[in-house]
């Protein structure tokens, strides 16, 4: 909004004094804004000068990669991109999101719960007792000052490309939440070719359209120069940094929100960056683990001697799987990794432009996957019991011979072996409130002001993100009202104290963090080194459970009844957090 009156007083000035050149109106401007611009939008600035220094932001989020995927994690996929980025910033090894994407980027755009945000589940899989429950919402909601609306009420410019998934509706969309240009998938994923697959349909061979839109525009075909997902979310993004650095605001500071559909099944890439990965997964994943862990180890990601995790009980050994299902299993597994080696390739190509336009040096870059491994099989995102249409959808309209893996008319996911593989020190994947599906590969990289080549091993938040891009770029945060209306104030902690003060002494003088967590009512609660789990069968016991993280990474020792009053300090602390943040929890849910 405040840019909106900055653009149009702009535009105001310069009709009535021509002479003026376009920046010559902005400090007039100011002075006529200065005596109103605390009262109705204490965040904002306004337009900045051409020597404007704060920082650039991108933000950029993959789907579903796995703890040990990427190369800086100790992963073989090749992502050179990534790995520079990392190396020239900040890891972060103890990172943590929800366990499954809209809840994450609820609270990764809002620095607030998700259950305050208004995914307190995701839309989806609301259970009835939460539909019309304050929280459950399905969409980001008013009630949440959202990051690029206090970046776009600061004077930046606000762009956002890729997959969205926190609201369908037009008031709902990224444009009404801070964007100043938006291309979004709506939905949690789609097929990743121009022929728009939709993810979720119930009619045998529907070919359902996915839900796109631009800006203030849904979409009934997508553009021609859409080859590929990952390519044109790129391309797009590029589209709207150049436009900006040609606008008439001019070169003020931009905020781009860049999140990939990829590696979100169904897994499909181009049939040559599939090639570049053909054979690497024929030893299986059982061998995949054990090398993962093994480097994660030496790159001092994992402490010493971390035993492997325990094999889902859903994957077969490898050895046991026939010829003609290990070369299936292991295509996919190929395909899974030219599509993360495209994210990599393209990202890339926003690098190398923001390098020679001299962006990057000013740039805070921040990276994270919004969710652990995505474990599951075909059949258990399709039980038959639950979903009978949805499954004759999906076995009845693609193909799954191995010459069709990975093209558009496929749909597969890797399931829980190559899962395993990817988060093989933890307990789960995607959709767990344990490690395995809540602790992911992030970085922060900003050499003008943070430490390069360093790591961060302290329990850390996707909550946090808001409040430290804030701090860096000197915008302040909402205090209880955002825009006329009352907002939840943030509750994630700025890492700038923490990013700036040698590791060892962060330890020392900090309390044991508390983290919960709740998901398709699977509870958990992180305080330090220790974690209290409740999890419904087959995924856990339906009791609580109690680890000691610093001695059972994989969560596989349950201290309940050794540790009593541990486990008891744990369940009030998180009876204290459902309280806070109004959880209800699901009389239904559909196993996932």
């Amino acid at each position: 909004m405040a840019g909106w009156f900055v653009n149009r007083g702009r535009s105001a000035l310069c009709f009535f004094y021509p002479r003026l050149s376009a920046w010559a109106c902005y400090p007039i401007l100011g002075l006529l804004l200065f005596g109103c611009q605390s009262e109705k939008f204490p965040n904002a600035t306004v337009a900045q000068a051409p020597h404007d220094t704060r920082p650039n932001v991108l933000l950029v989020v993959v789907d579903d990669v796995g703890f040990s995927d990427l190369g800086f994690f100790g992963g073989e996929i090749p992502t050179p991109t990534l790995d520079s980025l990392a190396t020239s910033g900040i890891t972060f090894t103890n990172f943590h999101v929800a366990p499954t994407c809209s809840p994450t980027r609820s609270m990764l755009l809002s620095g607030v719960d998700s259950h305050q945000a208004g995914l307190g589940n995701m839309f989806e899989e609301l259970a009835p007792n939460q539909k019309g429950q304050q929280g459950y919402e399905g969409y980001l909601h008013e009630r949440v000052a959202p990051l690029p609306a206090l970046f776009q009420d600061a004077g930046y410019q606000t762009f956002m490309s890729g997959k969205w998934h926190l609201g369908l509706q037009d008031d709902q969309a990224p444009t009404q939440r801070g964007f100043d240009k938006a291309f979004a998938l709506l939905e949690g994923g789609a097929g990743h070719f121009s022929d728009m697959q939709s993810l979720w349909q119930t009619e045998v061979g529907s070919r359902g359209k996915a839900k796109y839109r631009e800006n203030g525009s849904m979409l009934d075909k997508l553009p021609d120069s859409f080859q590929y997902s990952s390519q044109f979310y790129v391309d797009k993004l590029i589209q709207y940094l150049e436009n900006a650095a040609n606008n008439e605001r001019g070169p003020a500071p931009f905020f781009a929100y860049l999140a990939f559909t990829a590696p979100h099944w169904p897994l499909q890439a181009p049939p040559a960056a599939i090639a570049r990965h053909k054979g690497n997964y024929d030893p299986g994943y059982e061998v995949l683990a054990k090398k993962r862990l093994a480097r994660q180890i030496d790159l001092g990601i994992l402490p010493p001697d971390t035993p492997l995790s325990q094999r889902p009980p859903d994957a077969a050994s490898w050895e046991n799987l026939s010829a003609e299902q290990k070369a299936l299993s292991a295509r996919r597994m190929e395909i899974y990794a030219a599509m993360v080696d495209e994210v990599d390739r393209h990202l890339g190509r926003l690098i190398d432009y923001m390098k020679a336009n001299n962006l990057l040096e000013n740039t805070i870059v921040v990276f994270l996957s919004d969710n652990g491994a995505e474990g599951h099989s075909l059949d258990a995102m399709f039980p038959e019991a639950v979903f009978p249409k949805a499954r004759e959808w999906v076995l009845g309209t693609f193909q799954y011979d191995y010459e069709s893996l990975g093209s558009a008319e496929s749909y597969v996911l890797y399931g829980p072996g190559w899962g395993w593989a990817a988060t093989s020190a933890f307990r789960g994947y995607k959709a767990y409130v344990t490690q395995g599906g809540t602790r992911v590969p992030a970085f922060i990289t900003f050499p003008k002001r943070l430490a390069s080549g360093e790591q961060r091993s302290e329990l850390l938040s996707v909550k946090d993100i808001a409040p430290t891009l804030l701090d860096l770029a000197a915008i302040s945060q909402p205090q209880g009202q955002f825009r006329g209306r009352p907002v939840v104030p943030i509750s994630g902690e700025s890492m700038l104290p923490l990013l700036q003060t040698a590791s060892a002494a962060a330890k020392n003088n900090k309390p044991p963090r508390e983290l919960g967590y709740e998901l398709f009512g699977k509870r958990s609660l992180r305080q330090g080194r220790w974690s209290a789990v409740e999890m419904y069968e087959p995924q856990g016991t339906g009791q609580w459970q109690l680890y000691d993280l610093e001695q059972d990474l994989a969560e596989q020792q349950d201290l309940a009844n050794a540790n009593p009053d541990k486990l008891a300090e744990l369940i009030s602390l998180w009876q204290e957090y459902a309280a806070e943040n109004n959880i209800v929890i699901p009389d239904w849910n559909s196993g996932y």
